[in-house]
């Protein structure tokens, strides 16, 4: 019983690795995508510091990174109180690939496409699996609440 529940427990870090693994490749494709404007004369590298006159499709790139930093932290703190509590459920886990599924699938919307209301849309998995974990995390803390 308790190895299967380490088991569930540990497999909640599977999408989080997931997560980063996805900001690491937006990283490198942020990093690509501005060195082949440079060398299409679109803009210069110092244009990128302040992020000044950037193109639409590197700027989509880096607001896209910026969002893997928002609601994600959210995410990663709910996933460290479940699992130092060890109240990690295949529930959580399932919301957390489609948490995961849902940044991979908003990161493409958001830089392909210029289609507001469907990331508007699109975000919504992400939120709704997020607040799916937050609501098992409040379900774990009244539970603690009611103990002596």
């Amino acid at each position: 019983m308790r190895a299967a529940m380490l088991q569930v427990a540990t497999s909640i870090l599977w999408p989080v690795l997931a997560h980063v693994a996805w900001v690491c490749l937006l990283y490198a494709w942020l990093t690509y995508a501005r060195k082949v404007a440079v060398g299409r004369g679109e803009v210069d590298y110092s244009s990128f510091e302040f992020n000044r006159d950037e193109p639409p499709a590197v700027a989509r790139i880096r607001l896209n990174l910026a969002n893997q930093f928002e609601l994600p932290v959210i995410f990663y703190a709910l996933v460290v109180f479940l699992v130092a509590l060890d109240r990690v459920t295949m529930f959580d886990v399932i919301a957390a690939w489609i948490f995961v599924a849902g940044r991979v699938i908003h990161t493409l919307v958001q830089t392909l496409t210029d289609n507001v209301p469907l990331r508007g849309q699109v975000f919504m998995i992400n939120f709704l699996a997020v607040v799916a974990i937050a609501i098992h995390m409040a379900l774990v803390a009244l539970e603690g609440a009611g103990r002596p």
